[in-house]
């Protein structure tokens, strides 16, 4: 081993400089790209604020990105109304079919929202609250089966048949009993005979 570093160290400072070289890398230097090199970075920052833009935009439209609308659905969710279910008793109901031979047996619930009441109201007397829901029975089982009755057995057990029952029924209710809001629709039978 007679090549020792200090050896070739030494052999490669006997080697005279090129000033060729040097005189080459202070033209390149000089010379660098300025325009194309910020061109490619006002482009680069414009693609990636126009994505991510691009990805609020679309966070915000699906209502998965928090902001002030989802912080009103968590002061409902915080504050749900209070709702009770009306049972009601089972309908027998002749359906629209053109022998009229086919029939709807169905019992339901209702999921409702109580009636407003301030923290400081008197609570009212038992009968007129009595009376006040078998009033308010008697008027959803004739919207109920003023609805049923207008109803086909093949469109009752189509596919989203009971769907757009319910559908129905709430829009129902919505118009004819307008001082109850009722939220859902059960059915807890549901039976048509042909």
């Amino acid at each position: 081993m007679a090549t020792s570093p200090t050896v070739l160290a030494g052999a490669s400072s006997t080697v005279p400089p090129d000033s060729s070289s040097t005189s080459v890398a202070a033209p390149v230097a000089a010379k660098f790209p300025l325009i194309p090199l910020l061109i490619a970075v006002v482009v680069g920052v414009l693609v990636a604020t126009l994505g991510v833009g691009g990805v609020v935009y679309y966070l915000a439209r699906t209502g998965r990105l928090p902001g002030r609308e989802s912080s009103a659905r968590k002061a409902e969710v915080a504050a749900p109304a209070t709702t009770h279910a009306m049972v009601l008793e089972p309908l027998l109901v002749n359906l629209a079919d053109a022998g009229g031979s086919s029939y709807l047996r169905v019992a339901m619930t209702l999921r409702v929202v109580d009636a407003a009441e301030g923290k400081e109201a008197k609570p009212k007397e038992e009968k007129p609250k009595d009376k006040e829901t078998s009033d308010a029975v008697a008027s959803v089982r004739d919207t109920m089966l003023t609805v049923l009755g207008r109803q086909t057995a093949d469109r009752l057990l189509a596919v989203d048949g009971k769907e757009q029952l319910k559908a129905e029924l709430k829009g129902a209710l919505a118009e004819h009993n307008t001082d109850l809001k009722v939220m859902d629709v059960f059915f807890t039978d549901f039976l048509v005979q042909r």
